[in-house]
Formats: C-alpha cells, structure tokens, sequence
C-alpha cells in the first residue's frame, strides 16, 4: 500500500498492512497521526501524510522494510 502527499510518501508492504497490532503500533507511535488502525489493518490517513517530521519512528516499530517513507521532494529517496 503506498500513499503520497506532496512531499512524502508511505509505503507499507502488503503482507504486513493487515495486522492489527502493527497497526495499532504504528498509530501509538507516530506524532503526527499518519497511521490510524482500523478493522482492515493499517490505514493511512492521508490529509496528515506531509505532515511527517522524519523522525524515524514508524520505522523502527515496524519489521524491517516493512514501512518506507518517501522524500517525494528528493527523487523519492528512503529515510534511512
């Protein structure tokens, strides 16, 4: 699943975007309320995606590659 604003992009893979407590993980953990948890997993809310601070966060409570956030605005290169 991939979601743009205008100068950053969501990726969440497939495999993972239906697990409730993923979802519910990255909701907890996200500052700026990208993430919202609903009954079929992951959900992006995309009015908050640009809204991103790059923190990290989303990142290190998912499993690896499993959340990527896109600098649009920068050749859409991955926060690392």
């Amino acid at each position: 699943m991939r979601k743009d604003g205008i100068f950053i992009g969501i990726e969440v893979l497939d495999g993972v975007a239906g697990d409730a407590a993923l979802a519910a993980k990255l909701a907890e953990v996200c500052p700026v309320d990208i993430f919202a948890a609903g009954d079929a997993g992951v959900q992006i809310v995309e009015g908050n995606i640009d809204e991103c601070v790059l923190c990290r966060l989303c990142i290190d409570a998912a499993p690896d590659g499993a959340v990527r956030v896109l600098k649009l605005y920068d050749n859409e290169a991955a926060l690392a």
